[in-house]
C-alpha cells in the first residue's frame, strides 16, 4: 500500500526539529572537514611541491566520471590522539562499471603511516570487501607502521597481508598501485595483490631502506636498487606494470579492472520509482529529545520506491513496524521502531518476519530508535527474557545481508536485537541525531546512585547527598559524551555519520553492492526458547 503521511513542514514541531537537525549538521561537517584536512596546510602544500595527487584527488581521477563515491568511516580516530580520519581514505566506487573497495593512504599524514585506528580502519574495508565480494584497489603510498604506538599495531595488523591473500583466494581481485614509498611491512600489499603498478622513479618498495641495510648487512644501496619501480619492473618481476606518472597509473589501474570480467552474482532491480514525498523533509522528523516518539513511517514514506510499504502484522506489537517494500529497484524488509519501547509481542514479531525474509533471500533494513526491551515484574514474569533472546537469536542467525540506520536511540539490548554493530551487519550508519549505551545517561546515573546508597546505608553509614549530585553530574556528562555519534564513529561502531536526506541513495548504494554476491537465507536458526 502506499503511505499516507500526517507530517506537516509548516508547523512549529517540524521547523524545530529541522533547526536542531541542521544545527547538528553543520557540526558534522566541521568535524569531516578535519579529516578533509590530512596533515595540514603545511604538509598538503609540501606534498603538492613535489608534484604529487592528494589521496582524495587519485580516487576522483581513478573513479568513472560522475559516479558516486560512498566514503566509509571518515571519522575514524575522532577524540583520540591521532587525526581525524586514520590517515587513510576507504570508500565504495565504480570503476570501469565495477563497485570496488578503494583504500588509499594519505601521505600527508605522517607520510602516511599506519596508527592504530588505520589498522583498523582498514580490517573494516577488508571485511566489506569480503563480504560483497568486491574488488580491492590499494593506492599505495605510506610509511609503514606509526613507530611510537608499534606495540598496538605489530600484533594485529598482519592481518592485512592476510586478508588480501583471502581476497585473492575467493576469487576476488586486488590491486597496487604504488604511488611513493612502501616500505618495510608495507612492502607486502604490492607483494600480495594480484596486480601491483609502480610509477617511475617515484615508488619504493622494499623491506628495508638504504639507512636500515647498511646497519644489518654493511651493504651500501640507493633507493633505486633496492626498491626502485625500474627495478622491480625489470628485475625482480614484482611490479607487473610500470607507469610514467601518477595519472598513467591511475590509467593503468582502470584498465586491470575492465579486463576483470566482473559480474554480479546477486538478482537485478527492477523499476525504480521515486518516494512520492521530498528527502528534504528528513530533516525535520526527528525530535531533539529523544524521549519523545516518532512514526518511522514517515522516515520509510521518504525512502522506498513509490512510498509503498506492505505492513507485516500492523496490530500487533505496534511499537515495532515490520514490512516490505522496494528501495532503488531492491527488495528489503523493514523493521523500525516506532514507540522505543520493544515488549514480548514486538520480539516475537520480529523473529517471524526475520525468519519469512531468509525463507524469501530478502535483505533486511533495521531503523533504530529503541530504549531497550522493557523491564519491570508483570513483564519479565511475561518471559521479556526469553522473547527477547527469540528476536536476538534470528538477528544473529539471519543469512540474509542486513543493512542498520540509527536515527535515535539505540540503547541496551535493543541495540542488539536491532543489529547492532556486535551482529555483524554489511553496514551501519548513523544519523547526527543518534545516541546508543547501555542505557541513556540519567538512568545509568540513577542506578549507580541507588546502589551506591544501598552500600553505604547496609554498613550503617549516612549517604553524602552532595556527594551524590556530583557524581550523578558526572556520571551523565560522561555518559552523554559517549553516547554521540562521533565517539562512535571514531571508534568505527559505525561506517559513517550521513545527513537523513541522503538516506535513500547511501541505502541504494549498499544495496547495489550488497547484489555483489549471492543473496540467501539461512538454512536454520539456533534453538528458540519458547
Amino acid at each position: 500500500m502506499t503511505l499516507k503521511t500526517t507530517l506537516d513542514p509548516l508547523s512549529t514541531d517540524f521547523k524545530e526539529r529541522r533547526e536542531a537537525m541542521l544545527a547538528k549538521l553543520a557540526d558534522l561537517d566541521t568535524e569531516h572537514a578535519k579529516a578533509l584536512e590530512g596533515g595540514g596546510e603545511k604538509y598538503v602544500t609540501r606534498h603538492k611541491k613535489r608534484g604529487k595527487l592528494l589521496a582524495r584527488e587519485r580516487i576522483e581521477l581513478l573513479l568513472d566520471p560522475d559516479s558516486p563515491f560512498l566514503e566509509l568511516s571518515p571519522l575514524a580516530a575522532w577524540g583520540s590522539d591521532f587525526p581525524v580520519g586514520a590517515s587513510v581514505v576507504t570508500g565504495i566506487g565504480v570503476v570501469e562499471g565495477v563497485e570496488c573497495m578503494i583504500v588509499a593512504n594519505d601521505p600527508t599524514v605522517r607520510g602516511g603511516s599506519s596508527n592504530p585506528w588505520t589498522v583498523k580502519k582498514s580490517f573494516r574495508a577488508s571485511d566489506i570487501a569480503l563480504e560483497n565480494r568486491l574488488p580491492v584497489i590499494n593506492l599505495v603510498e605510506s610509511g609503514g607502521a606509526d613507530l611510537p604506538t608499534q606495540k598496538e599495531i605489530f600484533i594485529p595488523g598482519g592481518r592485512m597481508f592476510r586478508d588480501l591473500t583471502r581476497l585473492s583466494a575467493a576469487g576476488i581481485p586486488t590491486i597496487a598501485l604504488v604511488f611513493g614509498n612502501s616500505t618495510a611491512g608495507g612492502a607486502y600489499i604490492p607483494g600480495m595483490c594480484d596486480y601491483t603498478v609502480m610509477v617511475k622513479e617515484r615508488a619504493k618498495v622494499f623491506l628495508g631502506g638504504p639507512p636500515l641495510v647498511k646497519m644489518a648487512t654493511g651493504e651500501e644501496a640507493d633507493d633505486e636498487a633496492l626498491g626502485g619501480a625500474e627495478m622491480h619492473a625489470r628485475t625482480s618481476g614484482l611490479a607487473d606494470y610500470m607507469a610514467v606518472d601518477e595519472a598513467d597509473a591511475l590509467r593503468l589501474g582502470r584498465q586491470i579492472v575492465k579486463r576483470l570480467n566482473r559480474q554480479k552474482a546477486g538478482p537485478k532491480p527492477a523499476e525504480v520509482h521515486e518516494p512520492l514525498y521530498d528527502a528534504e523533509e528528513l530533516a525535520g522528523i526527528v525530535p531533539e529529545d529523544l524521549k519523545t516518539p516518532f512514526d518511522p513511517r514517515e522516515v520509510i514514506a521518504r525512502v522506498v520506491d513509490g512510498s509503498e510499504f506492505d505492513e507485516f502484522k500492523p496490530l500487533y506489537g505496534t511499537s515495532l513496524v515490520t514490512g516490505w517494500a522496494r528501495l532503488h529497484g531492491y527488495p528489503i524488509g523493514i523493521l523500525a521502531n516506532a514507540q522505543g519501547v520493544l515488549f514480548s509481542e514486538e520480539a516475537q514479531k520480529a523473529a517471524q518476519f526475520i525468519q519469512l525474509a531468509n525463507q524469501s533471500d530478502t535483505p533486511l533494513l533495521f531503523l533504530h530508535n529503541t530504549t531497550g526491551y522493557m523491564v519491570g515484574k508483570e513483564y519479565e514474569q511475561a518471559g521479556i527474557i526469553k522473547h527477547g533472546a527469540l528476536m536476538i537469536n534470528a538477528v544473529a542467525n539471519s543469512k540474509v545481508p542486513h543493512i542498520s540506520i540509527v536515527m535515535g536511540a539505540s540503547y541496551g539490548a535493543g541495540n542488539y536485537g536491532m543489529c547492532g554493530r556486535a551482529y555483524d551487519p554489511r553496514f551501519l550508519f548513523t544519523w547526527p541525531s543518534a545516541k546508543s549505551a547501555v542505557m541513556g545517561p540519567q538512568q545509568l546515573a540513577g542506578v549507580l546512585s541507588i546502589v551506591a546508597r544501598a552500600a553505604t546505608e547496609a554498613r550503617g553509614q549516612v549517604y553524602d547527598e552532595d556527594q551524590d549530585k556530583a557524581m550523578r553530574e558526572m556520571v551523565e556528562t560522561q555518559i552523554e559524551a559517549e553516547s554521540l555519534p562521533y565517539f562512535l564513529s571514531g571508534r568505527l561502531y559505525d561506517d559513517g555519520v550521513i545527513d537523513p536526506r541522503d538516506t535513500r541513495t547511501v541505502l541504494g548504494l549498499c544495496l547495489s553492492v550488497i547484489h555483489n554476491a549471492p543473496v540467501s537465507g539461512a538454512g536454520g536458526f539456533g534453538v528458540f526458547r519458547m
